[in-house]
């Protein structure tokens, strides 16, 4: 793990950020980047540190989704078909760091949003996904995942609350899952390239894991505290600008 004069500062942020993205079902990746970002990490390290911790943290988040009986299997697989294939094409590409910087901004203004909720409202209408749209959202999502470091669950949910392809729950049930395959082929698609892994980072794995198991749980029933998303909202507000004009 690099060394950080804030580092004990940055770990313990970190399980709060897991916490509240396992809630929602999300693994955390974009809130991972933001803070590694606000802590100056280099983005050689932000890229492959957040889909491994996303693997653990959407892992946990998915389980408890799942045996709360929320998973639907038949709005998954049309996006994971082609997100996966894809996700692996964009770990095995290194972006220049100033694109990378300006590339994960703007991901990250889909993060506040819905903290915030400003969309994503779930719909009493449910209506049936295609096969090909599924494929074409799928697609670019895995794409963006790949090349940036996330699992695209932050992209994906509000898609289909938007196009009422599912409830709050289920969408976060297939998102924490959707996150979880785009981040174990992103990673391997990353170690394939030559990256490797720094030994101190599964510190921080355990530590995200402490946040993410309670979080998971919580979100799976009926936890929802405003008050600490709109805090997590303003820490990516904050690292968002950073990485636009630092």
């Amino acid at each position: 793990m690099q060394q950080h004069e804030n580092l004990f500062l940055f770990l313990a942020l970190l399980p709060f950020v897991s916490f509240l993205y396992s809630s929602v079902g999300h693994g955390g990746a974009s809130g991972y980047l933001a803070l590694m970002s606000l802590f100056s990490f280099a983005p050689e390290t932000m890229k492959p540190t957040a889909l491994l911790l996303n693997l653990f943290v959407a892992g946990i988040s998915f389980y408890y989704y799942y045996k709360g009986g929320l998973f639907n299997l038949r709005l998954f697989l049309p996006f994971a078909v082609t997100s996966v294939p894809l996700a692996f094409i964009g770990g095995s590409i290194e972006l220049e760091a100033s694109v990378y910087k300006k590339i994960l901004a703007l991901l990250l203004v889909f993060a506040i949003l819905k903290m915030l909720h400003v969309f994503g409202k779930e719909s009493d209408v449910i209506k049936r996904l295609k096969l090909w749209q599924g494929f074409i959202i799928g697609g670019i999502i895995g794409l963006l995942s790949g090349l940036i470091g996330i699992g695209g669950g932050i992209i994906l949910t509000p898609i289909i609350l938007l196009l009422h392809w599912g409830k709050m729950k289920e969408a976060a049930a297939v998102s924490a899952l959707f996150i979880w395959v785009n981040s174990a082929s992103g990673l391997v698609g990353q170690l394939n390239s030559g990256v490797i892994l720094e030994k101190g980072v599964f510190v921080m794995v355990g530590v995200a894991l402490f946040g993410g198991i309670i979080g998971g749980y919580l979100g799976s029933k009926k936890f929802n505290n405003k008050k600490l998303r709109y805090l997590l909202a303003c820490v990516l507000i904050i690292a968002c600008f950073k990485l636009i004009f630092a």
